[in-house]
């Protein structure tokens, strides 16, 4: 079925050509440009599939006639397509955890093992010990912020303990008291951030199950999230001197 397009506007004052329309259907943008074609040009473009086209704009097209507001629906994504992120991701990924306990860590085997004996074994074989060891071996960085109550949950110690594990493939693993966390205004969102351009927000549900995972791309937002990132791991302290605070306050 074809479109309903309507023409948006242009800057050009002879042939029309650049140009933007609206798809009265979808709410899609319709950039019309000059097409990019150059093998050199197309081989610097990420994200580029097989059957994408691009085309060349001046800059202005874009802030006179692009859309100025628009209501962001969100982009849920299911479980195999966030797991493939940590696969693809080209040189970060990081994670604030706000949580006092995770429904996943309580159905962990590991999870009763550190409650009989008070020490968290694992499996360096699992896929995700085997997948980070990969990464941070590439060279990329995998590191996560960590807020804690005072005093812990138990929740909290096991991952405390479990971070060890989590260290030995590279991921760089900080803690931050509550309090702190409060008082440098952190949201309480659990979400990891991809290269710094695209979020990940964990939704869940009173029992800590993972109820939904939103994507956003949108750059402000994107920031906003880079923001808190950045004040986290300003305030947090590593894994060893938080777990030293943690045993001289018992």
């Amino acid at each position: 079925m074809a479109r309903q397009l309507r023409f948006t506007g242009t800057d050009s004052k002879v042939d029309g050509c650049p140009a933007l329309h609206t798809d009265e259907g979808s709410g899609e943008v319709i950039v019309q440009g000059t097409p990019v074609t150059d093998a050199e040009d197309l081989a610097q473009l990420q994200h580029f599939g097989p059957g994408d086209a691009a085309v060349a704009v001046p800059r202005e097209l874009l802030v006179n006639w692009g859309p100025k507001a628009v209501e962001r629906v969100p982009e849920l994504v299911d479980r195999a397509a966030f797991r493939g992120l940590f696969e693809t991701f080209m040189h970060t990924a990081w994670r604030l955890e706000t949580r006092r306990g995770y429904a996943s860590d309580r159905e962990d085997p590991d999870f009763q093992a550190f409650l009989a004996s008070g020490s968290s074994p694992c499996d360096p074989g699992e896929s995700w010990f085997v997948n980070i060891r990969a990464q941070t071996e590439a060279g990329k960085k995998v590191g996560r912020v960590r807020v804690a109550d005072n005093p812990p949950t138990i929740e909290q110690l096991f991952l405390l303990d479990y971070a060890r594990h989590n260290a030995a493939v590279g991921e760089d693993i900080r803690y931050l008291w509550r309090k702190d966390a409060d008082r440098a205004a952190l949201p309480a969102d659990d979400f990891w951030i991809f290269d710094s351009r695209l979020v990940a927000v964990l939704h869940f549900d009173d029992a800590d199950n993972i109820t939904d995972i939103e994507l956003i791309t949108e750059p402000a937002e994107v920031v906003r999230y880079c923001v808190v990132r950045d004040a986290a791991v300003h305030h947090a302290v590593s894994r060893d001197e938080f777990a030293a605070q943690v045993a001289a306050a018992g």
